[in-house]
């Protein structure tokens, strides 16, 4: 009893809902029903007819209404139905396929077998992780039957007429292809953009990506995108997700029981763009408290303690207690500072460029893989060093106790700037506790350390900021998570 425009309002809703809930922001949100959308939708169907790569002909094959796609045998399987009749599959997402002919406009995708080869062979990081990249060669190399762009309009009336044959609407993935062109102006002022843009998309929808969408572009005079990142799937204990398995984890429900920050954090520290990932809560719970409750959160919590630091100040870093060497093999009988401290700091000092490096190449997981090993190793400096142990009526005890603390901040004023984009909430918490100000938390200007080489730091000395509080809640025993989402579950029909 629902209309196509009133269930997809609700949809898109949940979707923005969805991301609200999660801390990420967009600068535009675009639904295939907007104006604007449908009038370079209409452009680029005329840009490819102008092209001459569009001709009308008789299509049948196998054909799945869930993916509004038709399926080549390759990509099909054999299995039984609910009443124990055979019947065919797509192997891809396991959907029912049926025989279909009908009369649709057709792309010459076979065309485009050898620019579409080049464009990859030129351009090897056009999609990655690597796997994908070489799945994409593979298909290249296979059959490429020209691709049935338009569906009768009296089967498909809900999308977007072809302009001039109100028989026929387009092509479903042409019009949500195009989307990426659209938010940036096309068919006027998109150039500002294109083709410098990422596409991120899941494994599923990869075809539709990095063989249909490019050809499509090439097609109508446009660059392929310059780099399509691919990610691959939850599964929950090792099975996909399915509303009849009723293995769904439902986001809204997560970020109830883990925190926004907790929620992002374990999504990202084990999501791996390369293969399926497993979800499940124990594994969540065990994740966030290790590393960001106590790890990262103890750690703040022991170097800004009253006890530790009675003055609130940012401490004063000594050389002759932490003197700079070349080679940390060399740091016996010199200052303090042993070896494993020089380790330390040449592996915060490096941490910057290799978390920005995986964060480039769309491997986050490694970037915050590289932050908790440095986290482990700064804790581990604390306690090697026992600061609580040291006197201060003694000068050259209050010299190591400052320096011992000061290394410390700035251990972990470099955490905090690198965690912002992962773990927003948290990193403010943190870099505020350090009164470090907003303009002072980028990337590109993050100094570890100035004081080991003979630099001023503008830290040293500045009174902290007020207590954030606990930087971290430990999350309670996973009966009290499990009965905490029975009771924030979404009904059914909210999904």
């Amino acid at each position: 009893g629902t209309s196509p425009a009133e269930l997809c309002q609700r949809i898109s809703g949940l979707f923005r809902q969805a991301l609200s809930q999660a801390g990420v922001s967009y600068t535009d949100f675009i639904r295939t029903s907007e104006p604007r959308h449908q009038r370079a939708v209409r452009h680029f169907w005329g840009a490819l007819g102008r092209a001459g790569v569009l001709y009308k002909g008789s299509y049948e094959g196998w054909y799945c209404t869930p993916e509004e796609s038709f399926l080549p045998e390759s990509q099909l399987a054999e299995r039984t139905d609910s009443q124990g009749r055979p019947c065919r599959v797509s192997l891809e997402s396991g959907h029912q396929v049926h025989w279909t002919k009908e009369e649709n406009y057709m792309f010459r995708l076979s065309a485009f077998r050898d620019p579409l080869q080049n464009w990859l062979r030129d351009n090897p990081r056009a999609i990655c992780p690597d796997p994908f990249y070489q799945s994409v060669l593979r298909w290249l190399d296979e059959d490429l039957p020209d691709l049935s762009v338009s569906r009768e309009r009296s089967r498909l009336h809900w999308g977007i007429p072809v302009p001039g044959d109100p028989t026929q609407t387009i092509y479903v993935w042409v019009d949500a292809l195009v989307n990426y062109l659209s938010v940036l102006g096309y068919p006027e002022s998109h150039r500002a953009w294109w083709p410098a843009v990422h596409h991120v998309v899941g494994k599923d929808i990869l075809k539709f990506h990095a063989l249909y969408w490019p050809a499509l572009l090439l097609a109508a005079g446009l660059e392929p995108p310059e780099r399509i990142l691919v990610h691959s799937h939850w599964t929950v204990r090792g099975q996909k997700m399915s509303k009849s398995l009723g293995n769904v984890v439902e986001p809204g429900v997560c970020v109830g029981q883990y925190g926004v920050d907790g929620f992002r954090y374990f999504l990202l520290r084990q999501g791996v763009p390369e293969r399926d990932c497993d979800y499940y809560d124990e594994k969540v719970v065990k994740l966030v408290n290790s590393e960001l409750a106590d790890a990262l959160g103890g750690l703040l919590n022991r170097s800004t303690a009253p006890s530790i630091n009675p003055s609130n100040t940012y401490p004063r870093f000594s050389e002759p207690c932490f003197p700079k060497v070349l080679d940390c093999r060399e740091a016996k009988g010199t200052g303090r500072a042993c070896a494993e401290d020089y380790e330390l700091v040449a592996a915060v000092a490096s941490l910057p460029a290799q978390v920005d490096g995986y964060f480039q190449g769309f491997q986050i997981y490694k970037a915050l893989e590289c932050i908790a090993q440095c986290v482990r190793q700064t804790n581990g400096f604390f306690q090697r060093h026992r600061p609580w142990k040291l006197d201060r009526r003694d000068t050259g005890e209050q010299l190591w106790l400052d320096t011992v603390l000061h290394v410390t901040l700035e251990c972990l004023r470099v955490f905090g700037t690198l965690l912002q984009p992962v773990v927003p909430h948290v990193a403010d918490k943190l870099l505020s506790r350090l009164a470090v100000g907003p303009g002072e938390r980028g990337l590109s200007g993050l100094t570890f350390l100035a004081r080991y080489d003979g630099k001023p730091c503008p830290f040293e000395g500045r009174q902290l900021g007020p207590d954030t509080g606990i930087l971290f809640h430990r999350l309670g025993k996973l009966e009290t998570v499990k009965k905490r989402k029975q009771e924030a579950q979404v009904p059914d029909k909210q999904l």
